[in-house]
């Protein structure tokens, strides 16, 4: 029987099928990483996206930097220094440099967990702010976007001469893609903004792999033009989280420079729908918790057939991660009621979560392999096992025997090809 490995944690499971039912691996293209992913860094800023105009860049002049917190797995060690030796080239000093770490609705960070993610030499060196979205004193309301959204943002960041964003471009399961001003314009942005804007997923447009038509990142791009972030930085990793290709200019650039390329890595051409899908969401820090860990839900949505059966293998270390989707869960019995209580209640992010799950199990059979309480996720309406071979021992008698079986070990970094032509 053959054995397949799913990234868990920071380390992997394996699990083994027999061949009675046809099974599938599917991966996204491999890339290998860059021979030298400094250097790449620094090719980025020599080659910037459209018309980029460095003369931005002045001696006297103050910089905010967005960067995202350890829940994305940014390579912030090779992305910084560069960045910080170019702004350094023009003058800037690094007492007039300040990073903000991007939460979002995320839970803030301490300083003392700062060097986990950060280098140390850039944390003793550069004044660094964890954003906190409830801190209603540190948000400035800078406006209104087209589609109703409040813009309120870190008041800080807001005030800095020049603005930049950093982190990575990779599908997301209702914004379409990651990466640009979403750090800072998302994860510098106050809740209410956050909300509102989170609100727009409910659109048929908002789906994954979807850019130009999607009203959730257009509203997300309309927020940067308001916060007037002038540059992004962007990696895209593969599947080892390694450099691939880096883009720097300015934000919409980088973006139509970038999707492209993340296309080319993470869509899949194979179409026809499985009976069982295995997913993972593609390791740490991706399946950090069940928050995050239901991105990879929905992409396996994707590949499985509707009343087939999706089984999650997400180590979840930090537990559930949003307590306010844990209370949003209480006493409730079914999906049904979980859409139900949702549309009779204001939008807001947690609650989503159980929303977006509840959505996929009124359509897909749900096990969940973690380390999270059973307990727990009984009452998030969700199968608990401790391990795959328990989960199949449940799931194999219940499929046809012309079912079949697909495996995505890196979930969230896979979508299906429309056309196989394109």
């Amino acid at each position: 029987m053959p054995t397949y490995y799913l990234p868990y944690g920071k380390s992997s499971i394996n699990f083994r099928l027999s061949n009675e039912y046809p099974t599938f691996q599917i991966l996204p293209q491999s890339q290998k990483p860059s021979a030298d992913p400094l250097k790449t860094v620094y090719k980025a800023f020599k080659t910037p996206c459209g018309d980029f105009d460095e003369g931005i860049f002045k001696q006297g002049l103050t910089v905010g930097i967005a960067i995202n917190d350890p829940t994305r797995p940014i390579p912030h060690s090779i992305l910084l220094t560069p960045l910080l030796d170019y702004l350094e080239s023009f003058g800037i000093q690094k007492n007039q440099i300040h990073l903000f770490i991007a939460t979002g609705t995320h839970k803030p960070i301490s300083k003392n967990e700062f060097t986990s993610f950060l280098p140390l030499d850039i944390v003793q060196m550069y004044q660094i702010t964890c954003h906190d979205c409830d801190d209603n004193l540190s948000l400035t309301n800078i406006g209104t976007t087209k589609r109703g959204t409040p813009v309120l943002i870190n008041s800080q960041f807001f005030q800095k001469n020049i603005k930049i964003v950093v982190g990575d471009i990779e599908p997301h399961h209702f914004q379409g893609f990651s990466g640009g001003v979403k750090s800072a314009a998302i994860g510098l942005a106050g809740r209410k903004t956050i909300d509102i804007n989170h609100r727009l997923m409910m659109d048929i447009h908002s789906f994954i792999g979807e850019y130009d038509l999607n009203p959730t990142r257009q509203d997300v791009e309309e927020i940067g033009d308001l916060i007037e972030i002038d540059a992004a930085l962007n990696a895209v990793l593969n599947l080892d989280k390694q450099i691939v290709e880096v883009f720097w200019g300015k934000p919409r650039e980088v973006m139509i420079a970038g999707i492209p390329f993340v296309k080319r890595i993470c869509q899949s051409i194979e179409t026809e729908p499985f009976d069982l899908v295995i997913a993972s969401p593609g390791g740490y820090p991706k399946d950090i918790n069940l928050y995050q860990s239901q991105k990879a839900l929905t992409h396996a949505g994707l590949f499985v057939k509707e009343n087939g059966i999706i089984i999650l293998c997400a180590e979840c270390i930090q537990g559930v991660g949003s307590s306010q989707y844990l209370e949003f869960m209480e006493e409730l019995e079914s999906f049904s009621e979980v859409i139900n209580k949702f549309n009779k209640t204001d939008f807001k992010v947690g609650p989503h979560k159980a929303f977006q799950i509840a959505r996929q199990g009124l359509r897909n059979k749900i096990f969940l392999v973690s380390s999270i309480d059973a307990a727990t996720i009984k009452k998030l309406l969700l199968i608990p096992f401790n391990n795959v071979a328990s989960a199949l021992q449940s799931v194999l008698p219940l499929l046809s025997s012309h079912a079949r079986i697909g495996i995505l070990p890196y979930a969230t970094n896979t979508i299906i090809l429309p056309d196989k032509n394109q």
